[in-house]
């Protein structure tokens, strides 16, 4: 673990002492151990340094004195703040955004992800370009018959330019990945099948949940999902078809976790990743009960979610990890859910909760369907719930619970054996 200060300024934020112990677990989930945390009261940061002078001579002490790597500072800083306080507290820094950029960068296993963080990343390190005052800046010399026109490129332009080609051709990579992303969602769209998408702040345990009500469903452990106790375990968005006994299926997607301040590059870069949210007919936030800053993670969970336009849709607030402190479990209130995801009741609770959510407006029709329609009796029986089925001289009479989707498509086939026609009959 590489030893590392955490510091920052108060500046009248009510929730300071939990961005402090937030930012200290982003150390913990990078491979940082914090030696020290030092905080101070300002109206606002330093304009040139970001903490005043008495705080950064007591950060040079202790760095001296604990051998600390690093500086983290608990806000986005300006370039010359960065060099400033590298140079008055001989220590290496970095900011909160660069912090959570570097877990995000060491995280990132998919190609789409790995494109995702790197534009990010460019993206920050942009107006972050320098170059060592040793350097000759022009390219082209000045001598000759190029005296008159000026100075040349300069290192620093170059570099820039440099980097907005990398961005340009990432990009590009990642509009080729999103096209392909595109057509599996819109294929997910068109099967009829409703989505449900697991959201909240990062180690809530989401992953964890999914697993759950994954073992609930089916006994292949292929299905499961990488789960580990930690920030940011997982940026990848992972999609699972699942089906209840009675045939009502649904996809449950697991999604990248947030976090306070989640930089604005990144909620730009992910939006392709967070698609399945958008596309959710149902939202599941997992919130961890006993962490007592619960109220705002949630805060967190609900701005991100709006910033991303997704705020309005229908949600199952589960407040997971009841286990851990002394809360009754699995309890319901309307669309409320106190559980533990490593109890098989309390997935059968929110698995209840999924299925009275997504399948409003289901009704008992019955269908005759002809010896020579066989594809649509097969079609029922794979995507209905079939209650019953007789034969006759005309064909199936099969008794099924059926979505309004469902009825409409199946409707030329509906029986009303009192009115000896075809037409729908809610039993």
């Amino acid at each position: 673990m590489i030893p590392v200060i955490t510091a920052g300024i108060e500046a009248q934020q009510e929730n300071f002492d939990y961005l402090m112990d937030e930012l200290a677990e982003l150390a913990k989930a990078n491979s940082m151990s914090v030696v020290a945390d030092v905080r101070q009261r300002l109206q606002k940061p330093v304009s040139a340094t970001y903490l005043g002078k008495g705080k950064i001579a007591e950060i040079a002490e202790i760095a001296r004195e604990t051998n600390a790597q690093f500086l983290i500072l608990n806000d986005e800083l300006s370039p010359t703040q960065i060099r400033n306080l590298e140079k008055d507290a001989a220590i290496s820094v970095l900011d909160r955004t660069e912090l959570i950029l570097e877990i995000f960068s060491n995280r990132a296993h998919s190609k789409e992800a790995q494109i995702q963080v790197e534009i990010a990343r460019l993206k920050y390190k942009m107006p972050r370009l320098r170059v060592a005052p040793d350097i000759k800046l022009d390219q082209q010399s000045a001598s000759g018959a190029l005296a008159n026109r000026g100075a040349g490129e300069t290192k620093l332009e170059l570099n820039k330019r440099t980097l907005q080609k990398r961005i340009s051709f990432l990009s590009h990579e990642l509009k080729e990945i999103d096209k392909e992303f595109e057509i599996k969602s819109k294929s997910r769209r068109n099967s009829d099948l409703p989505s449900v998408a697991l959201v909240g702040y990062t180690n809530a345990g989401k992953s964890t949940t999914m697993n759950g009500l994954l073992s609930l469903f089916s006994e292949d452990e292929k299905k499961q999902v990488f789960e580990k106790d930690m920030l940011f375990a997982t940026l990848d968005t992972s999609v699972r078809s699942l089906s209840f006994s009675d045939n009502k299926k649904f996809l449950l997607s697991d999604t990248v976790g947030f976090v306070s301040k989640l930089p604005h590059n990144l909620i730009e870069a992910f939006k392709s990743t967070l698609a399945e949210v958008r596309d959710a007919d149902l939202l599941i936030q997992v919130i961890d009960v006993s962490d007592p800053h619960l109220k705002e993670m949630i805060s967190t969970t609900n701005k991100t979610l709006e910033e991303l336009e997704i705020g309005h849709k229908t949600m199952i607030y589960a407040y997971n990890k009841a286990d851990k402190i002394s809360l009754e479990f699995p309890t319901v209130e309307g669309l409320n859910l106190t559980y533990s995801a490593r109890d098989e009741s309390s997935l059968q609770e929110l698995a209840s909760l999924i299925k009275k959510s997504l399948f409003p407006g289901y009704q008992k029709m019955k269908f005759l369907i002809p010896f020579t329609s066989g594809a649509y009796l097969e079609s029922l029986n794979s995507k209905a719930n079939v209650l019953k089925t007789e034969y006759t001289a005309k064909g199936s009479i099969v008794t099924a619970e059926v979505s309004p989707i469902q009825a409409k498509y199946y409707s030329k086939f509906s029986w009303n054996p009192d009115e000896n026609k075809t037409s729908a009959e809610e039993i």
